[in-house]
């Protein structure tokens, strides 16, 4: 199993739980941690501030397409970042746990 972790922020915790829940149960991700955070950014010609709920989601290689599609899809930011970040190393234990509930 190839672990991957996918980066997303949301503009609030409302929406954040709607999302991963919906994630979650797509099982499209194994987990997923939040964390709310003050962000600046470039929108329409000027710089703005404000608060945000970063989202790690943990997932495998081949969930990749289909979750960046359903984030997409869900996600209420017209431009929402969804980044992925490739694992070099993962724990086996963390990772064997991962396949069983994405792959039963």
């Amino acid at each position: 199993m190839e672990a991957i972790f996918v980066y997303t922020t949301f503009p609030d915790w409302e929406s954040a739980r709607k999302v991963v829940r919906k994630l979650l149960e797509r099982k499209l991700i194994v987990c997923a941690n939040l964390r709310e955070h003050e962000a600046m950014y470039w929108w329409e010609g000027k710089i703005e501030e404000g608060r945000e709920v970063g989202a790690i989601l943990k997932t495998e290689v081949s969930r990749w397409k289909e979750l960046r599609e359903a984030i997409k899809e869900l996600h209420p930011y017209e431009v929402p970042v969804i980044a992925r970040i490739d694992l070099d190393k993962l724990n086996r234990e963390y990772s064997e746990w991962m396949a069983r509930v994405l792959f039963g």
